[in-house]
């Protein structure tokens, strides 16, 4: 099923298509976790990469997953794949432009509907730019800045007022987590990657600063950041490395590059019971990369 969710040009509400709703049970792949059960998560940037490895295993582990990206065809054959593994009702596409305000609030008001809270959001929505440090028309930090950083704050702003909301009205309140997907390019110097980096250690300072003004209402707030990653849009912004992946095992103490669903794992973690007095702490997952002295290659 799937909600189109306009910005900006008349549109002021998601239409929700009909669907059945099932018991929210955790089904095989969860390794036997339970703690989401009954538990609501929106992901951004779920149409692939990170934000489909994180949402995937969501599902698998109990939850029910609002997933959200601009790609409408490719996230509704990943909803429709999920939904087919017995986990009907419990996974909602929304598509829309999350650089966009209203987007935001609609996509979290499209989860208040489907399944009545918010529990965690995962912040995974983020463009890699090229970038021309002494081009104002081609550094690429408007656009970056704009989807990376603003994108995952205000959304950030919009989802824990209404998790603050919900708390209030609780008998037994329940704690939530917002977690969000940095880089190890925040701690490091790539001038193909300028406005990136700038990017990621901005979101690792706002993780930082939400935790503290979100701790009292019992949010968690915290960061992942990723490395080892040869994706596609990183090809695109440093396209004079030749076999990128190659080059990026080659100097990863691990042996290999990453997997998006090594990521998946730890946002798990981080949105769980288990990391209960966790808040206001970015996690490094780049199979010891960060570790080794900087060389001439750098990945997400």
């Amino acid at each position: 099923m799937a909600l189109r969710v306009a910005a900006s040009r008349g549109i002021g509400s998601p239409r929700r298509l009909p669907s059945a709703k099932l018991p929210r049970v955790a089904t095989a792949g969860s390794a036997g976790m339970t703690e989401f059960t009954d538990r609501s998560v929106i992901v951004t940037g779920a149409a692939r990469g990170i934000g489909l490895a994180i949402a995937r295993r969501f599902v698998r582990a109990g939850a029910s997953v609002v997933m959200a990206d601009m790609d409408e065809a490719r996230l509704e054959l990943e909803v429709e794949a999920l939904n087919g593994e017995g986990n009907d009702g419990r996974c909602l596409a929304v598509v829309g432009d999350l650089r966009e305000k209203l987007t935001m609030t609609n996509l979290v008001a499209a989860t208040l509907d489907a399944f009545d809270g918010v529990d965690v959001l995962v912040n995974a929505s983020r463009v890699i730019a090229p970038s021309e440090p002494l081009s104002p028309d081609r550094d690429g930090l408007e656009a970056t800045l704009t989807r990376n950083v603003l994108g995952t704050v205000r959304l950030s702003q919009i989802a824990a007022r209404r998790m603050i909301e919900l708390r209030s009205g609780e008998t037994e309140p329940r704690d939530r987590a917002i977690v969000n997907i940095s880089s190890v390019q925040a701690l490091r110097t790539s001038t193909a990657l300028m406005a990136y980096s700038i990017g990621c250690a901005a979101i690792e300072q706002a993780t930082r600063t939400l935790a503290l003004a979100l701790a009292p209402h019992r949010i968690r707030v915290n960061a992942l950041a990723v490395g080892g990653v040869a994706g596609r849009s990183l090809a695109a912004a440093m396209p004079t490395i030749a076999d990128l992946p190659e080059a990026l095992a080659d100097i990863t103490p691990l042996g290999r590059i990453a997997d998006a669903a090594d990521f998946a794992g730890a946002a798990l973690f981080l949105a769980s019971p288990s990391a209960g007095f966790v808040t206001g702490q970015v996690v490094t997952v780049d199979g010891g990369r960060s570790l080794v002295d900087p060389l001439s290659v750098w990945a997400e």
